[in-house]
């Protein structure tokens, strides 16, 4: 049986452009994917849908025959593929038993906070061998206010206690959080999720709502289960680490491929999800995972580089949003200079942009501060290779503003070319 994830989260947050990119990050590592569309409001889908409940019920059928608004609507929706959990079963089971399966669920956040029926869906599909765990991406805007943070705090405490589920709290768009100006404190004081106490000068001071914050603060730390992880769906980088995430949480890279046959006597017919990977669990505590998901370099053509940042355990954020934040884990050590390019890249439409130069490999973005920061991050100061120091791309990241196009590019050229 397969495993997969449930994406859940606020409106806005990003969970179809997260599905999106989920569906061509394991299109190009070869791995199959199936997305599932469980919002029946959903009709612009952004990537290739194996299932979508509008096969089964319409939102607005369901607001026409029933006189119900969007949010009463949803929720039928859902009761009603609980009622029918045969039909979703069904459709499951025409999909490939390695098949990893992306839940998209809708915005409405009462589906995962306190209405039962997601909850029943769940425990019925891990009846049915099903290994999930639950995305929860919230957008980075929200960390620069901390009232909101405090909210999106508590609404992530509640949706872990509701579903429980094996649980990834991410931070989503997180490239674009330099456009809300500099954090009051370092990204890994929001991410790690700590200490709130430091939030308690941001908040309007004499009002009831200013204790109830402070509350509410010390219940997430008393439970001490909320975190987060970043994100910038075009970040490729980016990707692959929440990716290497997800599956640690669901344990799919404890148990052998289909390929692999089990050494432990006696569990030759168990299913493969049902079966340990003794290899797997030995080579996890010793070092990097083997298999399709290190052997990066020989069969997808990436840098060595790339194969060193996809191998290095997640490392905790930096001190701002846009630097270290996206870092590499990798460094290079050539004398190049790193340039901005501006045109038509890795198959798309419309322009983008993409870095150049020896030991800059990154995929194209259409936001040119993810190719900005990716460079001033990838390389390091050398006492015998002027290469471009993190430091000194403040440069090239402040000529930038208001900037589009080619002229953003130029302008990252000019500052990083000053700097070598």
């Amino acid at each position: 049986m397969p495993f997969g994830e449930i994406v859940i989260g606020a409106p806005g947050a990003g969970k179809s452009t997260y599905a999106h990119g989920k569906y061509q990050l394991f299109s190009a590592l070869e791995r199959p994917i199936a997305i599932v569309n469980l919002d029946p409001a959903n009709k612009s889908l952004p990537y290739p849908c194996a299932i979508s409940i509008s096969s089964l019920i319409t939102l607005e059928d369901v607001m026409q025959e029933f006189g119900l608004g969007p949010n009463g609507a949803m929720l039928y929706c859902i009761e009603y593929l609980e009622a029918n959990f045969d039909w979703l079963v069904e459709e499951l089971g025409r999909l490939h038993p390695d098949t990893w399966v992306v839940f998209d669920l809708p915005g409405q956040v009462e589906l995962s906070t306190n209405h039962e029926s997601l909850k029943h869906i769940i425990v019925k599909l891990g009846k049915h061998d099903y290994r999930l765990a639950a995305v929860n991406p919230c957008d980075a805007h929200y960390i620069t206010d901390a009232a909101k943070y405090i909210l999106v705090l508590l609404l992530s405490l509640r949706t872990m206690l509701q579903l429980e589920l094996p649980h990834v709290n991410v931070l989503s768009k997180i490239d674009l959080l330099s456009q809300f100006g500099d954090l009051d404190f370092n990204l890994d004081c929001y991410t790690e999720v700590q200490d709130l106490s430091y939030l308690e000068n941001l908040l309007l001071q004499g009002t009831k709502f200013s204790a109830l914050n402070m509350r509410i603060c010390e219940l997430v730390q008393d439970f001490g289960l909320v975190g987060f992880e970043t994100l910038a769906v075009e970040d490729r980088e980016s990707m692959l680490r929440l990716m290497r995430v997800v599956d640690r949480a669901t344990g799919c890279v404890f148990v052998p491929s289909a390929s692999e046959e089990s050494h432990v006597t006696g569990q030759e017919k168990v299913p493969s999800t049902r079966r340990v990977n003794f290899d797997s669990l030995f080579t996890t505590a010793a070092g990097p995972i083997g298999g399709i998901r290190s052997d990066l370099e020989a069969k997808y053509g990436w840098g060595a580089h790339d194969v060193e940042f996809f191998n290095t355990p997640a490392a905790a954020p930096g001190d701002g949003p846009g630097s270290a934040a996206l870092a590499s884990a990798a460094n290079v050590d050539k004398c190049d200079v790193p340039k901005v390019e501006f045109g038509i890249f890795d198959g798309r439409t419309e322009n983008s942009f993409a870095p150049s130069g020896d030991g800059f490999v990154h995929g194209s973005a259409l936001n040119g501060n993810i190719i900005t920061h990716f460079i001033c991050n990838r390389v390091k100061p050398d006492s015998t290779a002027k290469t471009v120091p993190i430091n000194d791309c403040t440069d090239a990241i402040a000529a930038t503003p208001g900037k589009t196009g080619q002229a953003f590019a130029d302008a990252s050229n000019i500052a990083f070319a000053e700097n070598v």
